[in-house]
């Protein structure tokens, strides 16, 4: 069950001109649900993203990245789930290739001008022809209102669909901004997230959407992890239709690039949170912010180590303030010239720690309080800078393991 999160409502999303989403149940690896995502752009649109980091990236992940640089426009996106074609070698290579060629038969465009996603279970052939005989069901489907379906066709171990939409006015008219992602599980997102689709109407060259879309990245989905772990197949795609009735942006330092940028940004944390809010098992959300550090990368060490620490995660899990382990996480951060005396923490409102021991004036029972919480805050102020950085995690709880341990069963 998602930590204070509601599933959003057909209503709420809102379409974006110049893109449209078809849904097909293809039958990928289970019957009877939605598997199957093609999203048509109209012409005059552009296309950005970022991939995993990940060296044994899925087969579909090489593919985009080499459409995208191809000089011909992107015209349509293929996401499939229940399985991610990776660590498939040149067989998934070749199913990559002839999932493009499928969508571009039925579109009448160019097997270049397509961009294949997968997620599911890993080393597992592609049954493309599967894929391919649902592609006509998506064509019939395709509809610019059509964002809930597309946010539940690419599911994998989400309890729930994952979109939100913004509108924002600019000096010369209004922008719409719609965006869906998926994950659950396998979330410590190196330049993007599971699945990631971020669509506007707004107009603005491939540098600047380039440029807003790697601000957003890092200030959402680079700073999200459920269980620490890269997943293979990590992709968040930026569109822009281009059929606002706004000027077209073309200053970095504008207002209207800035703001645009900063909706943008609360779009993907939105999505980004509702990921951790859905983790495997998850019971709790938890914010780790880290102050007054030297450089925003010590204070992301410090956040992530906290973040990803097992026995931290199974405390907050059984609401036991066993905070010595968030101690012991920082100083295994990686930062060498730390000095433990000056670092206090922080357990909502509640000093645990200061000057690097036990705050004398702290009760067992405030941080217990705490623990029992349902969304909680640990703050870090090591004391030695004034640069920081936030990261949000969830707990470690009985569930993941039943979840991961059945996942192919």
């Amino acid at each position: 069950m998602a930590v204070n999160l509601s599933a959003p409502r057909a209503e709420q999303l809102l379409p974006v001109s110049g893109v449209e989403l078809g849904t097909a149940a293809a039958h990928i690896r289970k019957r009877g649900r939605l598997d199957l995502l093609l999203i048509k752009l109209a012409e005059g649109a552009r296309v950005a993203g970022v991939f995993t980091r990940n060296r044994f990236c899925a087969a579909p992940v090489l593919v985009a990245r080499a459409h995208l640089s191809h000089a011909r426009p992107i015209r349509a996106l293929v996401v499939n789930t229940g399985n991610a074609n990776a660590g498939t070698g040149e067989q998934g290579l070749s199913a990559a290739r002839r999932t493009c060629s499928e969508a571009a038969r039925v579109l009448g465009i160019a097997p270049e001008q397509v961009l294949p996603f997968s997620t599911g279970v890993i080393m597992e052939p592609l049954p493309v022809d599967r894929l391919a005989a649902g592609l006509p069901a998506c064509v019939r489907d395709l509809k610019e209102n059509n964002w809930l379906a597309a946010a539940t066709a690419i599911m994998t171990t989400d309890t729930q669909p994952k979109a939100v939409s913004t509108r924002l006015e600019l000096e010369t008219g209004v922008v719409t901004i719609t965006g869906m992602a998926k994950g659950a599980g396998m979330i410590h997102p190196d330049m993007a997230t599971m699945l990631g689709f971020i669509a506007t109407d707004a107009n603005l060259p491939q540098a600047l959407m380039e440029q807003a879309l790697r601000y957003a990245t890092d200030h959402s989905f680079n700073a999200i992890t459920v269980d620490g772990d890269t997943s293979t197949n990590d992709a968040l795609m930026l569109i822009a239709s281009a059929r606002s009735r706004a000027d077209e942006i073309i200053d970095a330092r504008s207002a209207s690039y800035l703001r645009f940028r900063d909706a943008l940004t609360d779009v993907a944390q939105r999505l980004a949170q509702a990921i951790v809010r859905d983790g495997e098992g998850a019971t709790k959300f938890i914010t780790v912010r880290v102050e007054q550090g030297a450089s925003i990368e010590e204070c992301r060490k410090v956040a992530f180590a906290i973040a990803h620490s097992p026995l931290v995660k199974t405390a907050f899990f059984a609401s036991d303030p066993n905070l010595g382990r968030i101690l012991a996480a920082i100083g295994y951060a990686g930062i060498h010239d730390l000095n433990v005396d000056h670092v206090d923490l922080y357990l909502d409102d509640v000093l645990v720690a200061q000057r690097g021991g036990r705050c004398a004036a702290y009760r067992e029972a405030d941080g217990q309080r705490v623990m029992q919480q349902t969304e909680i805050t640990v703050r870090v102020v090591l004391n030695r800078g004034t640069e920081q950085a936030t990261v949000w995690t969830c707990d470690l709880s009985h569930e993941y393991v039943t979840i991961n341990a059945e996942y192919r069963t």
